[in-house]
């Protein structure tokens, strides 16, 4: 079989489809990327044996095949080639490849497409189904994957969990120091359901989704979960296990309200916490009327900073911790110009929430604080 196709539009998809790969595969044909062509369509799968993804792109082709081409050779290749038209040659009976170009050809082997594994298929009617639009979906994931966990011990926590029913669709992220509860109202399903989503194909989505502006169907059973959009789809195994009852731990009376630009309080929270203790990661917040005096210091290496910025607080005195890392990931995730704190008292979990949020949109992001020595 032959084909002809962007030098720059294979190395996009190519990039996208390494994400799945992973670095030790127990199947070597694994560390390959499946290429199929059918008439004019070249359709490209990567799977790591729990994640599939698979997609196409429009070539000038002739033939029909597959054969399973070695991934980080190929993506390392295409890195180098400026937007071009490339002609691959593929011979039918070795698997042998001819990458031509217009000033070389570039030769390697690949292996039998046919030994490559198939995605499984669910059982007929065993399916839930629901539709949301690719933005939504990218804006959950965008302010909720940070925030889940790398914790053996509790898989729930490494992951996104869905929280579906007819009135809204919920995705919450924890990782037990933080907590993101992402609430949109103009998407829903039929009847409640719910599935947990796992870190890499989230991440995995939200690299997609970028260049995507239509609708996204999910279907998803007891065990795994599809999402369809464009010429593409992701097919993965849902982490099992029951999710924490995150409302249970959202407070609902903090009587401390504290308005705040955003970027100045991440900005400050950057540059204090270069000089925070590197075990700890600790910064202190000294909250006074219409004043938050930020300060971290290292006492082993006597290194100390201090900033004082502008808010709008009218309440009684507090000093509270944080580890400055997880609330500077909180403070990037959020879009709203400004941001409220809401405090109950130096021990208690603070509530970050955006200023004003999209329509029909509502976030609410956690952090526990840290103590205090003095």
């Amino acid at each position: 079989m032959k084909f002809t196709v962007s030098s720059t539009q294979l190395l996009a998809l190519m990039q996208s489809m390494g994400r799945v790969i992973a670095a030790k595969n127990s199947l070597q044909i694994l560390e390959n990327v499946l290429f199929q062509l059918e008439g004019n369509n070249l359709i490209l799968t990567a799977s790591d044996s729990e994640t599939t993804v698979m997609t196409q792109i429009e070539v000038a082709g002739e033939g029909e095949g597959k054969v399973a081409c070695p991934a980080k050779l190929l993506i390392d290749t295409l890195k180098e080639f400026p937007e071009q038209p490339l002609t691959f040659n593929i011979d039918d009976q070795n698997f042998s490849m001819n990458i031509v170009s217009p000033n070389g050809t570039y030769a390697f082997v690949g292996i039998n497409g046919q030994e490559y594994p198939q995605m499984q298929q669910p059982e007929e009617g065993e399916m839930h189904t629901f539709v949301i639009s690719a933005q939504t979906l990218l804006d959950a994931l965008n302010v909720t994957v940070f925030c889940t966990a790398d914790d053996p011990l509790r898989p729930v926590m490494n992951g996104v969990f869905f929280d579906l029913d007819e009135e809204k669709i919920t995705l919450v992220a924890t990782d037990a120091h933080r907590l993101v509860r992402y609430i949109n109202t103009s998407s829903h399903t039929e009847v409640p359901a719910h599935f947990i989503l796992p870190k890499k194909p989230a991440n995995l989505l939200r690299s997609l989704l970028a260049k995507e502006d239509g609708d996204v169907t999910i279907f998803f059973n007891e065990k795994s979960v599809r999402f369809e959009f464009g010429a593409t789809l992701i097919s993965c195994r849902q982490i099992e296990g029951r999710f924490p009852n995150y409302n249970a731990v959202i407070p609902t009376n903090n009587e401390r309200k504290i308005t705040i630009d955003r970027l100045t309080v991440l900005n400050a929270a950057k540059r204090v916490n270069v000089f925070s203790n590197q075990g700890t990661g600790l910064i202190k917040f000294e909250l006074t009327e219409n004043q938050i005096h930020i300060s971290a210091q290292d006492i082993d290496f006597s290194t100390s900073a201090e900033e004082t910025i502008s808010c709008s607080y009218d309440g009684e005195p507090m000093n509270i911790g944080f580890k400055a890392q997880f609330l500077i990931e909180i403070l990037a995730a959020i879009q709203s110009q400004e941001v409220i704190l809401e405090l109950k008292d130096s021990s208690r979990a603070g509530l970050i929430l955006p200023f004003e949020n999209k329509e029909n949109e509502n976030v609410v992001m956690l952090l526990m604080p840290m103590l205090l020595n003095d």
